[in-house]
């Protein structure tokens, strides 16, 4: 079964481009072209991607808006951002947003495969270089809010839990992976949350990458 792409940039040369590239991929179909925010909500609703190629700049709703709004009503479909832009800002908000990868435009096409198959694993997918903002954002922090590692803060369930939350994992994939109630797995976020002083998902992936808690690939 061929994996369903959505490009979404407001740039045609580099949506053309791209588009060349992944149909020459044996397993993987673009189903459909965005050129701004609005239109890229629009399709993801009409095609159900398995993966949307999201540029972060565009006309009428950026990518981080774009990208919330389609969380909302197809939360299974992992979205990358493919962006310029290195700054930590853009990295949190899409992040937080619910991207499940963040790679710059000047990767090469092999990274872009690598991927697209890594966050259809669950996982998260950081481009070296916006791996290595967070951590250092988060190391001129000092650490941990409360400066206490996740060992000493949270319980071994909390830091499964943590662990599958920073993969990009939803809370109902959790449940169902832990056998648990979706309720308990969201009891579960508010205390890791609570206990770490943490408010979104962005700065608890920060805080599993500096804890050791889960691999991200880089």
């Amino acid at each position: 079964m061929s994996v369903k792409v959505i490009l979404a940039d407001d740039h045609k040369m580099i949506r053309e481009g791209l588009s060349a590239l992944l149909q020459s991929e044996a397993d993987v179909e673009v189903v459909a072209e965005a050129q701004d925010g609005a239109t890229a909500v629009k399709l993801a609703r009409e095609h159900k991607p398995d993966v949307m190629i999201m540029d972060i700049v565009m006309p009428d709703l950026n990518g981080i808006d774009a990208t919330r709004q389609i969380m909302e009503f197809a939360p299974e479909t992992k979205i990358i951002a493919l962006s310029m832009h290195t700054e930590k800002r853009f990295v949190t908000e899409m992040l937080e947003a619910g991207a499940s990868g963040y790679l710059l435009k000047d990767s090469a096409f092999e990274e872009l495969i690598r991927a697209i198959n890594v966050v259809l694993e669950g996982k998260t997918y950081l481009s070296p270089e916006i791996s290595g903002v967070l951590v250092q954002d988060y190391r001129r922090k000092g650490g941990a809010p409360d400066g206490r590692s996740a060992q000493a803060a949270l319980s071994a369930r909390e830091r499964e839990v943590l662990r599958l939350l920073a993969e990009g994992k939803s809370t109902k994939g959790i449940a169902a992976q832990l056998e648990v109630s979706v309720k308990t797995i969201e009891t579960h976020r508010h205390r890791i949350m609570h206990k770490l002083g943490i408010h979104n998902v962005a700065e608890l992936t920060k805080y599993a990458i500096r804890e050791g808690l889960t691999t991200l690939e880089v």
